[in-house]
């Protein structure tokens, strides 16, 4: 044995994921809160410091140690820029503070202390032999140890003064320390924590009879940052394929003047890389990215690696497709659904490093072109190595560029997909309909250990989902799932005019595709009638924005309540870790509470069972403002009853206004 162990163990650390293979997630500005179990065999004091690597540092800074509780410890730092940061602990055996502690201890018991001040003096003149640290300071220290007679009580012992506490705290890692491996941590814009979605296709955005354009999407930005939206998301872009091309309610065959599947991508015109003609040129995509970021939005565009069959890569690079004995490609089927004008990429092909950089030049082409957000087609489809390839070439690179996994697959799969830097991912949100499935599933979202690095967006609706719940329940099931969405996560989205407008009808009994479904067909929406959602759309992206509480995830808690039928729950901007960065000074009042009725038919009525110290409460009365209806209640007991018509009053969204304390 050459060298002496370490004694401390360091354990638990978080936030870790899978013990450090993949990288935990915070938003630039979160205060990182590193906590580990950090002991050591015997009676001895232990210490430790944080070693945080800035992204791109070579040397890190560090931070003391400090303990929580039952060998707990804890420090923390301001996560301000974004890219890859690192992080390790380190702890060591303290001596000089045991011998300080246990020296004390004697001097208060009456004992003669003389030989341990002796020997405190001689730790500290070695210690002064060490280049880091104050030399003199630790020489006059271990002198006035030795001119002290001892005798003194507590306050005024020697033992007991600032700068010799200081010294102590100064001394850095004695050997042997314990040092963990580093550990990443991505920092992400705050968009990533805290977002709504907008879809929408551009080919319908144009007039009565005219294929919409990129321009005509341009003139409804402010229309759609006035709704209170942060990314405006457009379906492919790119030329769409002629072969085999769908027609209106994807019917195998396409008439002349049938515009097909956006999914269908390229044709002669382009591929991956290309707008379609009919929408514009990259100067109209510049200057819409322009317009949506000059009103506070990103513009997302769609990454779907897949080909029509007329795609250019088909000729260029058959390599890169699945050819069976026939001499054809296999299309891409999804049963019972079938996609004959889809070509999936074959990513076990030989030449797999040529595709792999094929893409990875896709994806920079848009961000050359300014843009950050991409929503990312059926990525469970692809191998998982290439997604942890392009997403670390990509960020390391562009740092502030998000993608959202659209993944409906195996939460296991979902969950892997998040480690290896997906930003958000899609969830089961618009199938988890009644009280117990969304208090199941959200406290899974919002749960160790995937919160360190999954973050949920939920979507009531999107261009191939209409729910049961949605066919059946009107009006009043929209706004449920609306109030459900924007309350119950920090990201959210809506496929905008179909939901908008409520549009319900499937295409066929048993289905959740839309009838006259948008993939296949222009459609031309009327939004300014009377039955649109817009207005309450609006009124619950205010309220997201004005209020703390409701922009991040973690802090979410269930409440009681005696109908099932009723769901309770609650953010506040003080529960929780990380809940309260964004909030100012205004943190300690921040508290949405939200009551909502999920039977889209009959009103319901019930008795809430409220965890008061999550609402930041100590019993008494307490008002309540209702920020979707209006009006204030004074409840005066953690039981209120509430009474919730889905005709007109479906969900309460509550701020709660807290005791004096």
């Amino acid at each position: 044995m050459t060298e002496l162990r370490p004694r401390v163990v360091i354990e638990a650390v978080t936030p870790v994921v899978d013990c450090g293979r993949f990288a935990a997630k915070r938003e630039v500005g979160d205060t990182v809160e590193v906590e580990a179990d950090v002991f050591a065999d015997g009676h001895g004091g232990v210490a430790g410091r944080l070693l945080v690597w800035r992204p791109g540092a070579d040397a890190p800074w560090t931070s003391p140690l400090q303990l929580l509780v039952n060998d707990r410890w804890h420090a923390a730092f301001n996560a301000d820029e974004l890219g890859r940061w690192r992080f390790a602990l380190e702890a060591w055996v303290d001596h000089l503070a045991t011998w300080r502690k246990d020296t004390a201890i004697k001097e208060a018991a009456g004992l003669d202390i003389s030989v341990e001040l002796e020997e405190g003096a001689r730790r500290l003149e070695r210690l002064a032999t060490e280049n880091d640290g104050d030399r003199e300071l630790r020489l006059r220290w271990a002198a006035r140890l030795r001119a002290y007679p001892g005798g003194s009580d507590a306050e005024t012992s020697l033992l007991a003064d600032p700068e010799l506490l200081a010294v102590i705290d100064e001394q850095g890692p004695r050997p042997p320390a314990r040092r963990t491996p580093a550990y990443e941590l991505v920092v992400d814009p705050r968009l990533a924590r805290f977002s709504a979605w907008y879809e929408l296709f551009p080919r319908s955005a144009g007039a009565p009879g005219e294929h919409g354009t990129l321009a005509d999407v341009e003139a409804r930005v402010d229309e759609i940052a006035d709704l209170g939206f942060d990314v405006l998301y457009l379906p492919p872009i790119h030329p769409i394929g002629r072969v085999n091309r769908k027609g209106p309610n994807n019917t195998l065959v396409a008439g002349p003047e049938d515009p097909g599947s956006p999914w269908a991508i390229g044709a002669s015109e382009g591929g991956h890389d290309a707008i379609h003609p009919q929408l514009g040129t990259e100067a109209d995509l510049r200057s819409l990215v322009a317009k949506a970021r000059q009103r506070g939005m990103e513009v997302a565009l769609d990454i779907a690696w897949q080909c029509a069959p007329d795609h250019p890569w088909v000729t260029e690079h058959p390599s890169w497709f699945h050819w069976r004995p026939d001499g054809t490609v296999q299309y891409a089927e999804n049963p019972p659904k079938k996609y004959q004008d889809i070509f999936p990429l074959e990513f076990e092909t030989p030449d797999w490093p040529a595709l792999w950089d094929e893409l990875a030049r896709v994806v920079r082409h848009w961000i050359d072109l300014g843009v950050r957000v991409f929503r990312v087609d059926n990525p469970h489809t692809k191998p998982f190595a290439f997604w942890e390839w392009l997403i670390t070439e990509v960020k390391t690179a562009h740092p502030d560029v998000l993608f959202l996994s659209e993944a409906f697959t195996r939460p296991k799969v979902m969950h892997r997909l998040a480690k290896l830097g997906f930003s958000q991912s899609y969830t089961y949100f618009a199938w988890r309909n009644t009280a117990w499935e969304l208090r199941e599933y959200f406290t899974e979202l919002t749960s160790d250990p995937g919160r360190q690095y999954f973050r949920p967006n939920v979507w009531p609706n999107t261009p191939d989902i209409l729910t049961e719940y949605l066919q059946d329940g009107g009006r009043p099931a929209f706004v449920t799932r609306l109030v459900l969405a924007t309350t119950l996560a920090a990201s959210y989205g809506i496929y905008g005019p179909a939901f908008e407008l409520c549009e319900a009808q499937p295409r066929e009994p048993g289905s959740e595709e839309y009838l006259h479904s948008e993939k296949y067909e222009i459609r031309r929406w009327d939004l300014a009638v009377e039955q649109s959602l817009r207005p309450l759309i609006a009124r619950l992206n205010r309220i997201r924005r004005a209020h703390p509480a409701l922009q991040r995830d973690r802090n979410l808690v269930f409440h009681g309540t005696d109908n099932e039928q009723l769901l309770c729950a609650s953010k506040a901007t003080d529960a929780g870790d990380d809940a309260r960065e964004d909030a100012g000074k205004n943190a300690d009042n921040d508290v949405i509470l939200t009551v909502v009725n999920l039977d889209p038919h009959h009103a319901q009525s019930g008795w809430l069972s409220l965890d008061l110290g999550a609402l930041g409460l100590d019993g008494g009365p307490f008002a309540v403002e209702d920020l979707l209806c209006g009006g204030t209640y004074t409840w005066h007991d953690p039981h209120p009853y509430v009474h919730l018509d889905p005709q007109g009053t479906p969900a309460h969204v509550l701020h709660v206004k807290r005791a004096p304390r």
